[in-house]
């Protein structure tokens, strides 16, 4: 008797990085995230959905920002290197990225499981990676794309 696999659950997604970096990924169809580390983009896997937080609209003297800036899902899961310099070699994953609007985040802080009730709601963004759950992609997704978006993700097409 063969065993019937079960598919695997999406995970969910969010990773911090500015704004014009977030483009050039969107541009590349990739992810990069945490200054280039590995770590954070091994955890994420083909299915997975990414949602970009970008607090600023560039890495060092950029103004401020504080919106959801892209949303895509993993492809193949694969890490690799990427050599941008001599001295920068950081890490990337290939996504899928489908269309959006930037989207404040003001408008969502009591919505969310990770900001809701929570005065220093940016802390949570200082780690640069994090996974949150179904219901808060979701709310943040049908923000972002006003519905129209063919996500395939449970109970939002």
């Amino acid at each position: 008797m063969k065993e019937q696999v079960q598919a695997r659950q999406p995970r969910y997604w969010i990773g911090v990085v500015s704004a014009s970096h977030v483009e050039r990924g969107v541009a590349g169809g990739f992810a990069q995230v945490c200054h280039g580390k590995a770590a954070p983009l091994r955890r994420m896997k083909p299915g997975d959905w990414l949602i970009y937080y970008s607090p600023r609209t560039d890495m060092d003297q950029g103004e401020p920002l504080q919106a959801f800036t892209a949303i895509g899902q993993v492809e193949d899961g694969r890490v690799y290197e990427y050599r941008m310099s001599e001295s920068f070699v950081p890490f990337r994953c290939d996504i899928r990225y489908t269309r959006c609007k930037q989207t404040s985040i003001h408008g969502l802080l009591g919505h969310l499981s990770f900001t809701r009730d929570n005065r220093n709601w940016g802390y949570r963004f200082r780690t640069g990676h994090f996974e949150i759950t179904e219901a808060d992609f979701l709310t943040i997704a049908q923000a972002m794309t006003g519905g129209q978006h063919g996500l395939g993700v449970s109970g939002f097409e």
